[in-house]
């Protein structure tokens, strides 16, 4: 059991938050790591994060706090990383305490740039964290209806479902449910086509395309999903689970979606650069289509709707022109 586990959050935006609200509900005390000085003093001051999830208050006699990664990672048997995949090996760097022997949860939702390598694979190479130990937090689910204590459901994937289970304990409460997976690499690659997916609903939502249409693209979305986590990691899965599909449907519709709404914006004629400084948060699917497109060159899986956002953001293809394109290919 992990009820007396000393648990550390390393990471400090909305889903960090949210898990740490989570947590709160059944553990006496976490830690909790903060890169800005400034943000971690307001913190202590005001009870709250002062840039997410601002109305969340927190006892912050419950909370310690850190600004030194190794610190933090020694005094934790539990970590978990809730760090935008494309600044986790800068935000690592520093990090020389051994993790091995810990359970190290991700809760990131994205591929590591340079490397093409999703969490659970790049802590295993690079931080020798078996695989037996390394978790992964799935959807569905929003910080923002986390925050509201709107009834939510979270996959724990872990290849020892015992590990899983028992931290599936720690974030239940009256308003999460939480279930369990022993599928790190099906869940890690679902949700990271998921918010490519999400772009292109976004995409499709600025140029005025209808329900009509988005109902399509998101039932050949779960079927192009399927056809690429089948051939990286061929198990048996039910890709309608929560996890896979209904991950799937709360990015691509959901208001709270940064993907979508990034790619709303890039649909309505915003470059990718104005998009990301006018969204002033980042869309983990813009770098991991670059980082998709490059492994799918192994697997040539056919995945149109991922190619048409790669096309759109990186080959500077018009939106209205590729989605039209891609218009021919879903049935």
């Amino acid at each position: 059991m992990f009820t007396n586990s000393k648990i550390g959050i390393i990471g400090s935006g909305s889903w960090a938050t949210a898990l740490a609200k989570i947590l709160l509900n059944n553990v006496n005390s976490i830690n909790w790591f903060f890169r800005n000085d400034e943000t971690l003093q307001h913190f202590i001051k005001f009870h709250n994060n002062p840039n997410y999830l601002s109305d969340v208050l927190f006892e912050t006699s419950r909370i310690n706090f850190y600004n030194d990664i190794n610190k933090i990672a020694s005094d934790s048997e539990i970590l978990i990383l809730v760090i935008p995949s494309a600044f986790l090996k800068e935000s690592l760097k520093e990090l020389t305490t051994d993790i091995s022997s810990k359970f190290v949860i991700s809760a990131i939702k994205g591929i590591i740039p340079d490397d093409n390598l999703i969490v659970g694979k790049f802590l295993n190479q690079y931080y020798q964290v078996p695989f037996d130990s390394i978790g992964i937090i799935a959807g569905p689910c929003h910080a923002e209806e986390i925050a509201l204590e709107r009834l939510s459901y979270i996959t724990i994937a872990c290849p020892d479902v015992k590990k899983a289970r028992n931290f599936a304990l720690l974030i239940e409460s009256s308003y999460i449910r939480a279930h369990i997976s022993d599928d790190i690499y099906g869940t890690e690659y679902s949700s990271v086509l998921k918010n490519i997916i999400a772009i292109a609903a976004g995409i499709c939502n600025g140029l005025h395309y209808g329900d009509n249409f988005q109902a399509v693209l998101i039932s050949n979305a779960i079927q192009e999903i399927k056809r690429f986590v089948d051939k990286v990691h061929p198990i048996s899965r039910d890709i309608k689970g929560s996890a896979y599909l209904g991950d799937l449907l709360v990015t691509a519709y959901s208001q709270f979606s940064r993907n979508r709404m990034f790619g709303t914006m890039i649909g309505k004629g915003y470059s990718v650069r104005s998009a990301q400084l006018e969204m002033r948060m980042i869309a983990e699917g813009y770098y991991a289509v670059k980082c998709l497109n490059e492994i799918n060159r192994e697997h040539n899986v056919n995945i149109p709707i991922c190619d048409a956002v790669f096309n759109i953001c990186y080959e500077n293809i018009s939106p209205a022109i590729e989605i039209r394109l891609l218009t021919e290919n879903l049935r």
